[in-house]
């Protein structure tokens, strides 16, 4: 399953939530996930923010060997899953390509599987409209703001994008690992004066509040 992940510059969330799914994916060897990222008004050829370097390595990630780029239609075609960082961003690809069935915010991911149980893209999509939503999900741009807000926003993209994954693996999976996922999965923030949050622990047959 390959996953790209779409915000506006392309040097902050989606760079945090590319690089994150790339390093989940190896520890815990969620075999056929892989990620890229990409940004609708991208600072094209810029390096990850280094606050946003800061808070990926901070949640096990490695910011390194990346550059901006804008996003175009092949990288949507190519997408098993296009998970965007607002509304706006996700209809804003909707209208690109006809990805609508795969393309979901990264909060409505994961609010679609914690709360339906949906394991695979086809179902995200189909139980998206029966379901009543509570505000808007979204998450917000950091630059500009202190390092702290960049750390809650990769806390927060972590919080989401761990359990989905995990819920995703089997569809991704080959047949022969179908027993994979009993054992839990464990993401241990490094510790740091700027991190806040607690141990983010997702059970392969369950969620966290």
């Amino acid at each position: 399953m390959h996953i790209l992940f779409v915000c506006n510059g392309n040097v902050c969330r989606s760079v945090i939530a590319e690089r994150l799914t790339r390093s989940i994916a190896v520890e815990y060897r969620l075999a056929g996930i892989t990620a890229e990222s990409a940004g609708t008004r991208a600072l094209v050829g810029f390096p990850v923010e280094p606050r946003a370097a800061e808070a990926i390595t901070g949640l096990g990630g490695d910011p390194g060997d990346f550059r901006a780029r804008k996003l175009k239609p092949e990288h949507i075609d190519r997408a098993d899953l296009v998970l965007t960082m607002t509304e706006n961003i996700r209809d804003e690809v909707a209208e690109l390509t006809a990805a609508r069935s795969r393309t979901f915010t990264l909060l409505e991911a994961y609010r679609i599987a914690r709360v339906t149980g949906a394991r695979t893209v086809a179902e995200l999509h189909r139980c998206r409209d029966n379901l009543s939503r509570v505000g808007r999900e979204n998450i917000a741009d950091p630059v500009g703001l202190s390092a702290r807000a960049y750390c809650e926003v990769g806390d927060k993209i972590a919080d989401a994008l761990v359990p989905l994954l995990v819920a995703l693996a089997p569809a991704a999976l080959p047949a022969d690992h179908h027993n994979w996922g009993r054992q839990p999965v464990v993401v241990r923030q490094a510790p740091s004066p700027k991190r806040l949050s607690p141990l983010v622990t997702a059970q392969h047959n369950g969620w966290y509040a």
